[in-house]
């Protein structure tokens, strides 16, 4: 019922840490999960141990890119390979983890969006500083009520995923995009680690600048999105007679 995206860009150290930490996950679930690994277009032997790392353990795939085309893109791969009804996505770094899905599994049917908020994080001040702001700015121009839309940690309905404009940055809007299709959102709180392996892609720009231009056009596509519910019909026509 679950395939969980993992986007992937240099991050060879930390695949085999991916592996024991999903195990006790799929002891666990209900759901009966996989796991899609995105190469997105990484330099270092990330696709070698992805590789090694699919054909020792079944629950585990891939897809690499020929080249990197960031976040947003990889989600969106993930997201049009997969064929399983609800579709989950975390970063490779492991701050947050796969055994937190448990606390989101009992929600699924009640929600579209299912997505955690991080508390104690462990990240620089900077970043805690600028997420923050970008949380608060967010949601001021947005409405979408949530504290921590950035968090990784989401599982969303297959049927909601792919109907999202997808453009580069849309990662962080996740939540606002849902409700604005009429989505319903649960946000839960979970724990924050400190990174397992690789380096942070966190740099000011592209976690303040970018967000702050992109959030003024999600506002512009909430404020012309057109909604409809239909009162009548002749039930001798409609999508599946057509």
């Amino acid at each position: 019922m679950l395939t969980i995206i993992v986007p992937i860009f240099n991050e060879e150290i930390g695949i085999g840490f991916l592996e024991k930490e999903f195990q006790d996950y799929f002891e666990k679930s209900a759901l009966n999960p996989q796991v899609l690994l995105v190469n997105d277009g990484s330099v270092d032997n990330s696709l070698k141990e992805i590789q090694e790392l699919c054909q020792r353990n079944s629950r585990f795939h891939y897809i690499s890119f020929d080249k990197n085309n960031g976040l947003s893109a990889a989600i969106l791969a993930g997201f049009n390979f997969a064929q399983t009804e609800w579709l989950g996505y975390m970063d490779a770094d492991l701050q947050t983890k796969p055994i937190d899905f448990l606390k989101f599994e009992i929600y699924l049917g009640s929600y579209d969006l299912i997505l955690g908020q991080r508390m104690g994080r462990k990240d620089s001040e900077v970043k805690k500083l600028t997420s923050r702001f970008a949380n608060w700015f967010r949601d001021s121009m947005l409405h979408d009520g949530v504290k921590d839309s950035g968090c990784p940690l989401k599982i969303i309905k297959k049927e909601f995923a792919l109907g999202l404009p997808y453009f580069s940055g849309m990662h962080r809007f996740i939540p606002a995009l849902v409700l604005m299709r009429g989505g319903k959102v649960k946000e839960i709180p979970i724990p924050h680690y400190q990174r397992e392996s690789g380096k942070s892609k966190f740099n000011f720009l592209n976690r303040s600048i970018g967000p702050i231009v992109d959030t003024f056009g999600v506002r512009w596509m909430m404020k012309r999105n057109i909604s409809y519910k239909i009162e009548f019909s002749d039930k001798s026509i409609g999508p599946a007679n057509l």
